[in-house]
């Protein structure tokens, strides 16, 4: 599996989706919804619950696994073009 990790790691996008895999399964899990998460304990105690639970590990896991393949291309690595990029490639151009 060859991903380009320090392009992806420098992209917001790639954060904002890895959080996102991470916090939808186990808020859908438990029923609950970004408006039920107003203070940092119910956030810490909801996370601590989250861990408890193999189910809910288990749909975290395949949320970021979803989030980490690029389905762009053949199998689990970036391809070839996307391996030489040094940042994030803008629309219409190779980094």
């Amino acid at each position: 599996m060859k991903i380009n990790w320090k392009v992806r790691l420098k992209n917001p996008v790639f954060w904002v989706q890895i959080a996102a895999a991470l916090f939808v399964p186990i808020l859908a899990y438990f029923g609950l919804s970004w408006e039920d998460m107003t203070t940092w304990g119910a956030i810490w105690a909801l996370l601590v619950k989250a861990v408890k639970n193999p189910v809910v590990l288990l749909s975290a896991a395949v949320s970021v696994f979803n989030a980490i393949n690029d389905p762009t291309t053949a199998g689990m690595s970036d391809s070839t073009r996307a391996m030489t990029y040094n940042q994030p490639a803008k629309d219409g151009e190779s980094a």
